[in-house]
């Protein structure tokens, strides 16, 4: 591999004035850097990234860390991070945590060892956990995507789950639906406890009775949406309607629905939560809340460069607002 010595060499130049050619850092006649790029090119010469992230102390190198799930929601997340880092000209290391905290610990050490200019942490286990790693790398700015109170310091990329959970439920209602239940996420997580908070809002205001045997908790998986409306059928009469609180539940759900020949939505209608790219695929096509996928990537990527130049700021907390996309899963009595 050729060096700034073989340039040099070959240009008849010092080794200096190629280095201020090819980091364009001093005025170089046009002749001199004529001839200096052309022996550069001649060369097949290619700067030494590791040099450079040495010299300029900077990689442009961002790592994530995500937890294993089937949900392609994160997959469309990753996509937004990933196409955002590309077009500001920064690579990204991804790791899969499979939901093992002691696995994710080991890989922020990992990421924070290669240098990596920032992080972004889209991981269930961190709720309340402290990093205690973290207080060895003040300066290495931090992004949390979607999960609820940290124990350190850090930006913060959420949807408004609470309106999403209040905005499906009242389409519900809207819909002239009065017995309504709620399929809910693990509820020692933020965003399942908020979209839970919202769908009870919701009842509340329009002073519908919530029936303790309509709710369930699950797992945010397919086959914890089946399981669920399992239980729900052996608890007695189904309400009209539920709000299950992501698309793949609601897969499950209907699922389940066919599996139990309930007709949706004559007999039950089913609204999901993510608006996941085959939530317009199932049959029927599910009514959901849109969360902005790939925008939650961006936004974290923007935010993680912007405070990589104004280390100073404080942490911020970036709320995307959720949308109703209407479908085919809920009969408008």
């Amino acid at each position: 591999m050729a060096t700034m010595k073989d340039i040099a060499r070959v240009a008849g130049v010092s080794t200096s004035t190629v280095s201020h050619v090819i980091n364009k850092t001093r005025y170089v006649s046009d002749d001199i850097a004529e001839r200096v790029n052309k022996a550069a090119k001649d060369l097949n010469y290619a700067p030494s990234a590791l040099a450079r992230s040495l010299k300029m102390n900077r990689t442009r190198t961002i790592g994530m860390l995500v937890t294993t799930s089937t949900n392609p929601f994160f997959g469309e997340v990753v996509k937004g991070v990933e196409r955002s880092c590309y077009q500001q000209g920064y690579s990204l290391i991804l790791c899969n945590t499979e939901g093992d905290n002691q696995r994710m610990k080991a890989s922020i050490n990992t990421l924070l060892q290669k240098r990596v200019d920032g992080l972004i942490l889209m991981c269930s286990t961190l709720e309340g956990e402290r990093i205690e790693v973290f207080e060895r790398y003040p300066d290495i700015p931090v992004v949390v995507m979607d999960w609820g109170p940290m124990l350190f310091a850090s930006d913060k990329i959420q949807d408004n789950s609470l309106r999403g959970g209040y905005m499906a439920t009242q389409y519900l209602i809207e819909c002239g639906h009065q017995s309504i239940g709620c399929i809910t996420g693990p509820l020692s997580r933020h965003q399942a406890q908020m979209r839970y908070e919202g769908y009870k809002r919701a009842m509340l205001e329009a002073g519908l009775t919530i029936n303790p045997d309509w709710i369930t908790e699950s797992d945010f998986e397919c086959e914890g949406g089946a399981q669920a409306l399992y239980r729900l059928q052996k608890k007695g009469p189904l309400p009209s309607a539920i709000f299950v609180s992501n698309d793949m539940m609601a897969m499950g759900v209907i699922h389940a629905a066919s599996d139990l020949d309930i007709a949706i939505p004559e007999q039950l209608s089913i609204i999901g939560y993510d608006d996941i790219h085959i939530a317009n695929f199932m049959t029927p096509s599910l009514t959901t809340i849109h969360q902005p996928k790939y925008r939650l990537g961006q936004a974290a990527i923007e935010t993680l460069l912007n405070k990589l130049e104004n280390q100073s700021r404080e942490p911020q907390v970036v709320q995307l607002e959720p949308t109703l996309v209407v479908r085919q899963s809920v009969k408008v009595k």
